[in-house]
């Protein structure tokens, strides 16, 4: 992955991997600080290129049970799928279809043994369910 090529809220998304990291192997404390920078880079306001390329690894976290803030982000992943980017509209969709993808993977975890986790994807699989899919950004054609 090119990340310096990607851009988020604030400019080059170089520095998306190291967030990532500390999410994966950090403890509770450093993983939710590093998801609280996230989130404002590619989730929060608008939904961004390195959102798109970021969607599989935050699912790849939700899952992965040594992660501490793992309801944080699945909570990261259905303000994804609430935000745009109309300036944009082919971005959007591709995050939104990054997260609508693996709605099966949010089902499983309402089962999760973690009751924040669980309480998180309730929430997701709601978001999901009621998401308008293809219709929520109109691509016009020859949009970037």
């Amino acid at each position: 992955m090119r990340w310096h090529e990607l851009q988020h809220a604030y400019g080059s998304a170089a520095g998306v991997p190291g967030v990532l990291s500390r999410i994966a192997w950090g403890d509770a404390r450093v993983g939710r600080d590093a998801l609280d920078d996230l989130a404002l880079w590619i989730g929060e306001l608008a939904v961004f290129e390195a959102t798109v390329a970021a969607v599989p690894f935050l699912w790849d976290l939700a899952v992965a049970e040594t992660v501490k803030s793992r309801a944080g982000v699945i909570g990261l992943l259905q303000a994804v799928l609430e935000h745009g980017n109309p300036p944009k509209p082919q971005v959007q969709l591709q995050a939104h279809r990054a997260v609508l993808s693996r709605r099966s993977t949010a089902a499983q975890l309402t089962h999760d043994r973690d009751r924040a986790v669980r309480a998180a994807a309730r929430d997701l699989v709601t978001a999901i369910d009621r998401h308008p899919g293809e219709s929520c950004c109109p691509v016009r054609s020859g949009a970037a």
